[in-house]
């Protein structure tokens, strides 16, 4: 029944500058990939803001809640609050202008829209205004203390979780229409006060109720990442209560990361509720040829044939876009088969529909990644943990999935092919992304170099592969990153300044824009979670981080002094600080010929 676009984090990790121009390539794609279900979150905050004035708040207590452009995901799932904020008048209203174009664009394509709902979080000016009401605080998210988190949950027994949630969903569908179907996710990633299933059965229950007061027809999509990510937490019994507060078939639950950790299996498919197989695929929207072909190949068809399955559709959830088309291509297409593809004819013929021509060499090279990067097998978490993109130590993760000289060989295949395809526009993205992956696995051989020149105390062996790292390899590699306008730093930056009315709030997106693919937080809370590579962050960010490090190693075994790791953080982080501080602005055009600048990268490093 429904083919599923989106997760929560998608809104920020990469949508979050978006105009309307690229709001409407994206519904498109949508309606021609045969989507016919997906969120409709933008500009909810101004929604909020009305809602909360005429609640009594005032307008600070207001901005100490609402976090900056480049982190609402997480203030929504009230995880966040405060960080990076507040937002600006202009933001409201240029938001609440494009979500009218969105829900106008994806209904007139047939799509049905999920919009926001009431989770039950409510900023602490609500203490304020009703100081007789019912609310706990809850516990601090990922690495952040109370001084942007512990968000205030409503006590579902509370009367004001009834009126804030209904006035809530009143006003946005008077507003913006709807198609029934609302979004709201109280415990993502926060673990509840309680573990008894009474207690979360009244939480669901007056989600659901909140939803139904402002819209008798109320269908609640839930992400179901909860379940898997705090397995301790939610046992049978706390999943079923949580489940079973809403009426049978009033729910739709996202599995959200079936392909590597599905929770149907072990809910009795979501003990009767309908779900929604999703592949999440990607975290933080990182650079990094990844996929799990065989699972998504087999598991939704697995997941139709489970005893009693309610599941009702596929969909795909990544957290980032902008990485792995060929993985979203096969996916979309799973959507519509009754059994399994053969993968290996597919990816033939996907070569051929992705550069318009058939090519032999470009065929075997898609072939070889099919079988190496794209086939990881058994609990794949996709965290681009290579060395390139994390803080250096001498202990760093270097582990593959696959055979790295699959890469390079498919590297070579994409040249040879590109006398033909150079023209093609896919073809040179491809070469680019192909060729950054064996750049990504280079990095970890000369790393590899440094740590056992160190260890031996070889300085010469140290200077050499630690040179060819810092002064070539990631110059090379930032080269050919700016050759390609979907590859630069700069197209970040500059759609968040575009954002702005004035050159004060340039300067914040600015701030949330560097801030979110770096140190993630004041102080590295999440540090180099959300990882691209992207020319102009390779070289002016971690290219400098590796620098400070080989020189550190280098003056360790000169002075004969241990290296201490701890010592370096608190010199790297001025550095990464520095770099979401610096204000160089970044070229948003492309410079340079993708073609030449691979060929001269493979003749130098083709192992």
């Amino acid at each position: 029944r429904y083919r599923y676009y989106q997760n929560a984090c998608t809104q920020s990790y990469s949508y979050a500058w978006w105009d309307w121009a690229r709001w409407e390539r994206e519904i498109d794609w949508m309606a021609l990939s045969g989507i016919n279900l997906a969120p409709a979150f933008v500009g909810q905050e101004a929604t909020w803001q009305r809602v909360y004035r005429s609640l009594g708040l005032n307008q600070s207590e207001i901005d100490a809640y609402f976090t900056g452009p480049a982190f609402l995901a997480w203030n929504r799932m009230g995880n966040l609050r405060g960080w990076a904020g507040p937002l600006p008048p202009s933001w409201h209203l240029k938001q609440t202008y494009l979500q009218y174009r969105i829900v106008e664009r994806m209904r007139s394509l047939g799509m049905m829209t999920v919009l926001p709902a009431f989770a039950g979080h409510v900023p602490q000016g609500v203490l304020r205004v009703f100081p007789r009401v019912n609310a706990t605080r809850l516990g601090g998210w990922s690495h952040f203390d109370c001084t942007y988190s512990c968000t205030y949950l409503l006590d579902p027994e509370d009367p004001m979780f009834q009126v804030i949630g209904t006035l809530f969903l009143k006003e946005l569908t008077k507003e913006f229409g709807t198609d029934h179907i609302y979004s709201a996710d109280t415990f993502n990633e926060m673990t509840p006060v309680s573990s008894d299933p009474a207690y979360l059965s009244r939480v669901s229950n007056a989600v659901f109720r909140s939803m139904e007061g402002a819209d008798p027809e109320a269908l609640w999509l839930m992400q179901g990442w909860l379940f898997q990510h705090q397995p301790d937490f939610w046992q049978p019994a706390q999943v079923r209560a949580l489940l079973r507060g809403v009426p049978l078939g009033r729910m739709i639950v996202l599995d959200l990361f079936a392909e590597s950790k599905p929770v149907y299996q072990w809910t009795e498919s979501f003990y009767g509720q309908p779900f929604i197989w999703c592949m999440l695929h990607n975290f933080g929207g990182n650079h990094g040829l990844f996929g799990t072909v065989e699972a998504i190949n087999h598991g939704p068809f697995a997941a139709h044939r489970f005893p009693n399955s309610t599941m009702v559709g596929t969909g795909l959830v990544p957290e980032g876009i902008e990485q792995n088309d060929m993985i979203y291509e096969l996916m979309n297409e799973l959507g519509w088969r009754q059994e399994p593809l053969d993968l290996l004819s597919w990816v033939t013929r996907y070569a051929e529909r992705r550069y318009g021509a058939p090519n032999a060499a470009a065929a075997a090279a898609w072939r070889l990644l099919l079988r190496s990067v794209y086939n990881c097998t058994g609990v794949c978490v996709n965290h681009n943990r290579s060395p390139l993109v994390r803080r250096p130590s001498l202990r760093m993760d270097t582990e593959l999935w696959y055979n790295a000289s699959d890469v390079y060989e498919a590297w070579r295949l994409l040249l040879a092919a590109s006398a033909e395809l150079g023209t093609s526009a896919t073809f040179r993205y491809d070469l680019v992304d192909v060729t950054r992956q064996a750049a990504q696995q280079l990095v970890s051989s000369y790393y590899l170099s440094i740590r056992r020149a160190f260890q031996s105390h070889a300085l010469p062996e140290l200077l050499t592969a630690g040179g060819v790292l810092v002064y070539d390899l990631l110059p090379e590699l930032d080269s050919l990153l700016s050759s390609h306008s979907l590859f630069l730093l700069g197209r970040w930056l500059e759609s968040a300044r575009a954002v702005a009315t004035s050159d004060r709030e340039a300067e914040q997106y600015e701030l949330n824009a560097r801030n979110q693919v770096t140190l993630w937080g004041p102080s590295g809370n999440i540090l180099d979670y959300a990882n691209k590579q992207l020319g102009g962050l390779v070289l002016d960010y971690y290219g400098v981080r590796w620098s400070l490090f080989v020189s550190a190693l280098v003056e360790s075994l000169n002075s004969g002094t241990p290296f201490h790791q701890d010592q370096f953080n608190q010199a790297v982080f001025q550095v990464e600080r520095g770099f979401v501080y610096n204000k160089k602005r970044y070229p948003a055009v492309p410079a340079g010929d993708t073609l030449e600048i691979s060929r001269k990268l493979f003749l130098k490093y083709y192992p």
